[in-house]
């Protein structure tokens, strides 16, 4: 029904979202992963237009992977008009069998998303041409790579200037250091006209190196630099995010910052530490470990700070000082909270959390199947408390 009522609506619908309508029940389903177990979103099919493939080009992503698009005769799809469709990588073009010149059905995904649904095989004339996926990249020649397990093909080049333009667009984005005015038409200017060739470069930007530039006038090239004044003071889940580490999105730049609470400490962080917080497993954590242990990273991380940049926190969520000084190491499932809530809980009472026990931990923390650590505290000499005496210390 809601399908039908979808054209009538005022306003544009991809979905619905179903949810249980009692708070006690819908807390008592809990969570998983992210996702409240008491609700669930439900995607209208996607429509659909015919159009024909112009051409099929090759797009350099920021950690140098390269997406096959096809670019198509413009096409209106749910009130937008589009030109362009992923074609997401070489197995997708083959599975697809797509041609130059082939007519085909597109569709967004999710309402948003330009895709290639189907080729229209029957209406082939002949003079449709086989795209070959080339093998060296678009941009500096570099033979790609592909690495095992993964379906995309990489430019290993760390120089490669597709690359290093498309991560100066993402370390200037919203989510990032968030520059007003200073977009990838802006930063096209810039780097072509050799004013800057890396991200630090931004932060030494003067009203003087912008005058000269096409379409800027003083006026302009004031608000720029001021913006990027301004732009010095971040919060350091967005500086995370900035540095375009692969796999580290949104959520897990803020997990980081949360659980680390400072750029120094996560520069020294070990895989294992990594692995242990939220969503972040053996694959991501040997990303993050890698990128903050890579001379050049470090180098680049110096000299952000070197051009001015200030880390802000958050607002402070500490209800009081009650466990200020004290350092706490949790082991084992606790009955009544997760791991989780229970750091948050130290965190918000002015203590420190750890992860492993040293003559510094002040408390361990003790929950069913605790391993090894519990026998570690005793030798150390370390305090163990339950779950029970740890809420009690808060009252």
């Amino acid at each position: 029904n809601t399908a039908k009522k979808r054209e009538t609506l005022p306003f544009q619908i991809d979905g619905i979202v179903i949810n249980v309508n009692n708070n006690a029940l819908f807390n008592k389903l809990g969570v998983a992963g992210k996702s409240p177990r008491a609700a669930r979103a439900f995607k209208f099919s996607p429509k659909q237009a015919t159009t024909k493939v112009l051409d099929i080009k090759l797009q350099i992503g920021r950690t140098g992977a390269i997406t096959p698009v096809a670019v198509l005769e413009p096409v209106n799809v749910s009130g937008v008009t589009i030109t362009r469709a992923t074609l997401h990588n070489e197995d997708e073009i083959e599975r697809l069998g797509i041609r130059i010149g082939d007519t085909v059905i597109v569709e967004r995904a999710g309402d948003v998303i330009p895709d290639v649904a189907k080729v229209l095989t029957d209406l082939r004339t002949g003079k449709e041409k086989e795209f070959h996926f080339s093998k060296n990249c678009p941009s500096c020649l570099t033979k790609l790579k592909k690495l095992s397990g993964e379906v995309l093909w990489r430019c290993p080049n760390k120089n490669c200037p597709a690359v290093k333009r498309e991560n100066l667009y993402h370390f200037v984005s919203k989510k990032a250091f968030d520059i007003d005015g200073l977009g990838p038409k802006i930063i096209d200017k810039l780097v072509d006209e050799k004013i800057i060739t890396q991200a630090v470069d931004i932060f030494t930007l003067k009203e003087g190196d912008l005058i000269p530039l096409e379409r800027f006038a003083e006026k302009s090239a004031k608000n720029l630099t001021e913006s990027i004044n301004k732009s010095k003071k971040i919060s350091l889940s967005k500086l995370i995010f900035s540095l375009g580490i692969r796999h580290v999105g949104e959520e897990t730049a803020n997990d980081l910052a949360d659980y680390f609470g400072s750029i120094d400490k996560l520069k020294k962080a070990r895989k294992d530490e990594l692995e242990k917080i939220g969503d972040v497993g053996p694959k991501i954590a040997e990303s993050i470990y890698q990128w903050f242990n890579t001379k050049q990273n470090q180098k680049f991380i110096k000299e952000l700070f070197t051009s001015g940049i200030e880390i802000i926190n958050k607002k402070s969520k500490v209800k009081n000082q009650k466990l200020k000084g004290l350092t706490f190491v949790i082991t084992g499932v606790l009955p009544t909270m997760t791991r989780e809530a229970a750091i948050e809980k130290i965190r918000l009472f002015g203590g420190e959390i750890s992860e492993s026990l040293s003559k510094m931990t002040d408390f361990l923390i003790v929950g069913e199947n605790s391993g090894s650590k519990l026998e570690k505290a005793k030798k150390l000499g370390i305090k163990t408390i339950n779950e029970k005496d740890f809420l009690a210390m808060l009252k």
